[in-house]
């Protein structure tokens, strides 16, 4: 086993390993194809693939990052649209202080209820911000 993975774990394969994963995409189909025309004077066509099938490779890494790039605006949409609950939660306290605050002292009634119009409309509107990216995120990106 360790004879085995020291084979593996060479200097020279771990730097050609290495090289092609920096290597852009577009230089690995041209090198493939190139491959697989130099290949085609030695070994017979049944087993080589075509180069219009090398240059097919592209097109299926591209709708990859389509389905990576929509599922991250899913996710990010999801994740703006967390607070809206927070928005939720912040009208419940002003209210709730409304209501504790009226019973402790019955005649700030006007003062303390254009307190809590003004929390909740602050609270409301960081709710509306937060669905207002959601929505960004979704259909303008």
């Amino acid at each position: 086993m360790y004879a085995c993975a020291k084979f593996v774990s060479t200097p020279s394969l771990v730097r050609a390993g290495f090289r092609a994963l920096y290597r852009p995409l577009s230089a690995a189909v041209v090198s493939d194809v190139k491959k697989a025309e130099s290949a085609s004077l030695l070994a017979p066509q049944s087993i080589i693939a075509s180069p219009q099938q090398m240059a097919l490779r592209g097109f299926q890494t591209s709708a990859v990052s389509r389905d990576i790039d929509t599922a991250a605006k899913f996710i990010g949409a999801g994740a703006a649209t967390v607070g809206v609950a927070g928005s939720g939660a912040g009208i419940g306290t002003v209210f709730g202080s409304l209501i504790i605050g009226y019973a402790r002292n019955p005649s700030l009634k006007q003062q303390l209820f254009s307190y809590a119009i003004l929390g909740f409309a602050l609270s409301e509107a960081m709710g509306l911000f937060c669905l207002m990216v959601a929505f960004l995120i979704l259909f303008a990106m």
